[in-house]
């Protein structure tokens, strides 16, 4: 019996210190540099989840905390990643595009897919010690995407992964971060890039002043009314799509939700990424593949929460001009609750 014990006691002594070097000790080491290369390792979700939950639990939300170090800037960059077929397929099945969507001929890789392969990254960024603001309950209120070449080049060779914050921006309801995210082809193309607008909210400040509104956002023109599409979506529970733990259905608060989805009740989610891959994935159908193909740029305002499950409906057409006809040119979606017509986010996209 006593050597049944020492076995099992030896077994856990070493199964403890291999998960402690092989999650803990190797990634706390690659993140003391800013670049990591895929083909070796990169840093384990459960050590960053550690990291997250230390900075939740120690910073307040809505406060812009001082920096550290001369040097504050927070960058990563991964090098020589590999195109996951499978990741792609999980993403279409749950974004709108149907699963068989990559073997579609003349279609590219959906536009929110390198923000799938950035998560991370993202999650690097949120958990960095110079990163200024809590994790805790990170809104997504604007968002832009530029394609310069088709996605599809990211599936002929090894790429580049960057994400870095570029700007902090005390507002009146807390404090705005924008954050980079990029994609570089194996020939050193800039591919893809997309910057988020994150709201910390100080939730013990009241609000005097609406959020400054994104410039392309509040621009005259408005969809001519001849070629406007309406399309009727349902909104599921969970969307599917793994996000950063910030504003995810995944987030630890959505736990406290449970108790109202066994008796029925309607609870509000951030799935602003699920929100503009539906948008653009029922652009794509009603309007080809040439409306969102590159090289393009799409601005994102993100307004109200989701009700979840419930209905939406997803207006779309071309801008219109000073007379009264449709441009051409660019393209403003809409998705609004059903019925009711309270808008949850506005998107216009040009061609560049």
């Amino acid at each position: 019996m006593g050597n049944v014990q020492s076995c099992v006691i030896v077994s856990l002594s070493v199964c403890s210190i291999y998960l402690f070097y092989a999650h803990i000790y190797c990634s706390h080491k690659l993140l003391k540099t800013n670049v990591v290369n895929y083909k070796d390792r990169l840093p384990s979700y459960g050590y960053l989840f550690v990291k997250y939950l230390i900075k939740v639990l120690s910073r307040r939300p809505g406060h812009l905390y001082t920096r550290n170090t001369k040097n504050c800037e927070v960058a990563y960059t991964v090098l020589n990643c590999r195109f996951e077929t499978t990741l792609l397929r999980r993403f279409c099945s749950s974004a709108g595009y149907g699963w068989d969507y990559p073997d579609s001929e003349y279609r590219d890789i959906p536009l929110c897919f390198p923000e799938i392969l950035c998560l991370r990254l993202l999650l690097m960024v949120l958990s960095a010690g110079n990163f200024r603001l809590s994790p805790a309950g990170l809104v997504r209120v604007r968002q832009s995407l530029k394609t310069l070449q088709p996605i599809d080049e990211l599936k002929k060779g090894p790429f580049m992964l960057q994400a870095r914050v570029l700007e902090y921006r005390p507002v009146d309801a807390g404090v705005e971060v924008d954050i980079l995210l990029s994609a570089t082809s194996h020939s050193h193309y800039l591919v893809w890039e997309s910057i988020l607008t994150l709201l910390s909210k100080n939730k013990f400040h009241k609000a005097t002043k609406p959020l400054p509104k994104d410039k392309d956002m509040s621009q005259a023109d408005r969809p001519a009314p001849d070629n406007v599409k309406r399309v009727e979506i349902r909104i599921p529970w969970s969307t599917g799509l793994f996000c950063a733990w910030s504003f995810s259905d995944y987030s630890p608060h959505q736990l406290f939700t449970l108790p109202a989805r066994l008796f029925g009740y309607r609870c509000q989610s951030q799935m602003s990424l699920w929100m503009l891959s539906i948008c653009l994935a029922e652009i794509e159908k009603h309007k080809g593949v040439e409306a969102i193909r590159a090289p393009i740029s799409v601005t994102v305002q993100f307004k109200e929460p989701l009700l979840v499950p419930g209905k939406v409906l997803i207006n779309f057409g071309d801008t219109a001009q000073e007379d009264g006809q449709s441009s051409g040119q660019d393209l403003r979606f809409q998705m609004e609750q059903y019925r009711t017509s309270v808008a949850h986010m506005a998107g216009l996209i040009c061609r560049t």
